[in-house]
């Protein structure tokens, strides 16, 4: 595990699965635009909550990219799930714009639920195709430049699939300009 005190916001990189993060009030959910279960992040977010949790995104849906919509955690450990809607490589343009809205949009949710900790995937770097390297850098530098304006969130760790995938996050935590 990596991290770094980021303007008073402990920001993590692990290697684990999103929806084994108990001690997380909130996990984001690299959700499709239609918020149903789908495969990746979004299929084991909603196999492991329940149906319960489909039915209640039914109606927010659908959403669009650097969109993001929060709703409660049903059968898992945390309160709440974030779902965001990060965009296709190379389709959805801005990408880059596209994505740290994503980011930004999901800790103003955060913000406004009154959530300390929060467990991100590496959104849009499955089958949306983002560049794991080209991804993890927007992403911490959303967080670095949001984290000035964080009042509740304490803790933001990014859970990522594997040690190739952590390591450039933890690298990209590194070289943040903060």
């Amino acid at each position: 595990m990596e991290q770094q005190v980021v303007h008073g916001v402990l920001v993590e990189c692990v290697t684990g699965d999103i929806v084994h993060q108990p001690d997380m009030d909130a996990i984001v959910n690299a959700a499709n635009a239609q918020l149903r279960i789908g495969g990746g992040v979004a299929g084991a977010i909603h196999r492991a909550a329940g149906p319960g949790l489909e039915a209640e995104c039914r109606p927010l849906a659908p959403i669009a990219p650097g969109e993001a919509v929060i709703t409660a955690g049903h059968n898992l450990p945390n309160r709440f799930v974030v779902h965001c809607l990060g965009p296709v490589y190379g389709h959805d343009e801005p990408s880059a714009g596209l994505l740290a809205a994503c980011y930004r949009n999901a800790l103003r949710l955060a913000e406004e639920a009154g959530i300390r900790g929060i467990a991100f995937p590496a959104i849009s770097t499955g089958a949306f195709g983002f560049p794991m390297q080209a991804a993890a850098r927007v992403a911490l530098q959303t967080v670095a430049d949001e984290a000035l304006r964080l009042r509740t969130v304490r803790q933001v760790r990014f859970v990522l699939h594997d040690k190739a995938d952590q390591a450039v996050h933890a690298r990209m935590l590194e070289e943040l300009d903060a």
